[in-house]
C-alpha cells in the first residue's frame, strides 16, 4: 500500500498522530508522501539506545548523526583511498566506527568511516 493511502486509512479511523521514515536506514527526505510505499508498521515506542553507540554498519551517515546526541563531537572521513567530501550523508554508508558498537557513550568523539552506498567497502 502507498504510504499516503495508509495515512489517509489510519485517519479515517481517528488516528492523526502518525509518523513514517525511510526503512533502507538512509535517512532520506519524504516530499512527497504518495512516492512511498508502506514496508512495515508498528505501535510500540521505539527502544533507546541505553546509553551504547549503536551499530551503524551499512546505514547512511545521516540516519547515524541523527541517532547520537547533537552534542557529539562527530567525524566522517571517506573510507577509500579517494580522500573525498562528504557532501550528502544520505548518499553514504558507514563502513567502520570508533568506538566499536556497544561501547556506552560517555561523551568520547565517535569517528565514521563510509562509502558511497553504490560502492563495495574496501
Amino acid at each position: 500500500m502507498g504510504l499516503q493511502s495508509a495515512q489517509d486509512a489510519a485517519q479515517e479511523q481517528g488516528f492523526y498522530s502518525l509518523k513514517s521514515h525511510d526503512s533502507l536506514g538512509r535517512d532520506r527526505m519524504q516530499i512527497l508522501d504518495r512516492d512511498w510505499k508502506v514496508c512495515s508498521q508498528n505501535v510500540k515506542a521505539p527502544s533507546t539506545a541505553g546509553g551504547k553507540i549503536p551499530d551503524f554498519t551499512g546505514k547512511s551517515v545521516k540516519a547515524a548523526r541523527a541517532a547520537l546526541d547533537p552534542g557529539t563531537s562527530f567525524t566522517v572521513k571517506d573510507a577509500s583511498d579517494a580522500r573525498r567530501w562528504i557532501l550528502v550523508e544520505s548518499n553514504w554508508k558507514v563502513r567502520a566506527q570508533s568506538p566499536a558498537a556497544g561501547t556506552a557513550l560517555k561523551g568520547q568523539p565517535v569517528t565514521l568511516g563510509a562509502v558511497k552506498f553504490e560502492e563495495t567497502c574496501p
